[in-house]
């Protein structure tokens, strides 16, 4: 039974045509029925559970908001609850719960969505050196860029090197017009937007023209010594081996480097190797070195985009094995 019985809360977190209470029924392999604000779910124990966690939780955010799909998607990533044995056959486990990890900025709290994420956060604060690794939308950019943030404007650092190679989508930068800071700019727009979201666009232009937030392809960073810097490398995947091994070396004294990238989206030259899948061997047992993993469940975009990184990594294994 939900509390406090209010019809258009309750219509809330049903949906228009129940789409609501279908999503959390086809994601947790649950039967929901309800009449007025009490409600029965069926389902395996754990199911069930689960599903009365998720309802409670969507129930109380109809107080403050409507629902849209991408909440509904969201709690359920949250909960832990994953499908683990096939769409036919669902096995569900039940994720601990992870330590509440809050990253704060002048304009925004950001919380981590799951464990993987909190683990990833935990390393990037416990560590000079992490890496995070998985498909795109499970947050390893955003995050990085969160808490080089709060990192700035606590005053562990003195200033944010946003860094990617000059390697995207088989082109390089040279058929793109203007100078060299306006032929990357198109490629650091997703750590661009997630500046502007933390910090303003004004604050952000400010930072800029003071070097405080400094943009530079990788090649930039050959010969430099960077202390007292939070540096992310993103689209790390696109590195050669001496490339990163060269990125590693200018990590210098007060510093912390984040390195994020997909194995799965190289577009490096065919046949050279990726510095990135390079690195996760060689660095794979040093101490004071955080790596975390990302998969498909810790995607945190629509809920197509993770049975796309599925799709992909099945035909490609399959592919592999031909």
């Amino acid at each position: 039974m939900l509390e406090p019985e209010d019809n258009s809360r309750l219509a809330n977190l049903s949906g228009q045509f129940d789409e609501n209470l279908r999503h959390i029924e086809r994601r947790l392999n649950v039967e929901i029925a309800n009449r007025g604000n009490h409600f029965r779910i069926q389902g395996s124990k754990n199911a069930t559970l689960q599903g009365e966690q998720v309802l409670r939780t969507l129930f109380e955010q109809t107080a403050n908001e409507r629902l849209e799909p991408h909440h509904i998607h969201m709690c359920l990533q949250e909960s832990g609850m994953q499908p683990v044995g096939g769409k036919d056959n669902p096995v569900l486990s039940v994720a601990n719960d992870p330590d509440e990890m809050v990253i704060r900025t002048r304009r925004k709290l950001i919380r981590p969505r799951g464990a993987n994420q909190s683990n990833y956060l935990a390393q990037v604060r416990d560590n000079d050196l992490t890496f995070g690794i998985g498909p795109a939308g499970t947050g390893k950019t955003y995050l990085a860029v969160a808490t080089a943030v709060e990192a700035l404007e606590t005053d562990r650092v003195r200033r944010i090197i946003l860094v990617r190679p000059a390697v995207e989508a088989g082109e390089r930068l040279g058929f793109l017009p203007g100078a060299l800071p306006q032929k990357v700019d198109p490629y650091l727009r997703p750590m661009y937007d997630a500046l502007y979201e933390m910090l303003g666009y004004e604050q952000v232009s400010k930072l800029l023209e003071r070097n405080m937030i400094e943009v530079a392809p990788l090649a930039f960073m050959r010969g430099r010594s960077l202390n007292e810097s939070f540096i992310i490398l993103d689209e790390a995947q696109n590195t050669t081996v001496a490339q990163m091994k060269m990125f590693l070396t200018r990590i210098g004294f007060g510093s912390t480097a984040v390195v994020t990238g997909d194995v799965s989206q190289i577009d490096l030259p065919h046949g050279q190797l990726s510095g990135l899948k390079h690195v996760m061997r060689v660095l794979s047992d040093v101490a004071g070195i955080g790596m975390t993993r990302f998969g498909s469940t810790d995607v945190v975009r629509h809920p197509l985009v993770q049975k796309i990184v599925d799709a992909y990594d099945a035909y490609e294994q399959d592919d592999n094995r031909d």
